[in-house]
């Protein structure tokens, strides 16, 4: 029995698709903006994801001091390689509203972003919460 190669392409193309059949109660422009808006995400973060080496690296020495040196490129290394695979992952399935709603898949959402300190809680604010 011989199978066609055209299956596997027309069933990945109904996959892909019944999410956004889904989702008809918007209008096809906002899903369109919102499509491109995930691949745009992603092709950055593919590109600029080796930005992650000195962004960690900076970071980790503020927050540990000297320990930094060592822990923030190694840190660095792995954000690479992370960012990079999320940036390819939203590119390739851009056309998926998921997670959520084509939001993005990591936090920041672009390399640029979260380069504040992180902010220190005091007791005074802990025991407010309780």
């Amino acid at each position: 029995m011989k199978t066609t190669p055209l299956f596997p392409v027309l069933l990945l193309a109904l996959m892909l698709t019944l999410p956004v059949a889904a989702r008809a109660d918007q209008q096809p422009e906002m899903i369109i903006e919102k499509m491109a808006v995930k691949l745009t995400r992603g092709v950055t973060n593919a590109v600029t994801s080796i930005a992650e080496l000195p962004k960690q690296s900076i970071l980790t020495v503020r927050e540990m001091g000297g320990p930094g040196y060592v822990i923030g490129p190694l840190k660095g290394i792995g954000m690479t390689l992370y960012r990079g695979f999320i940036g390819m992952t939203e590119a390739v399935f851009f056309l998926v509203p998921q997670p959520g709603y084509y939001d993005p898949m990591i936090d920041p959402p672009y390399v640029w972003q979260g380069w504040e300190p992180k902010r220190e809680t005091t007791p005074l604010l802990e025991e407010e919460k309780k």
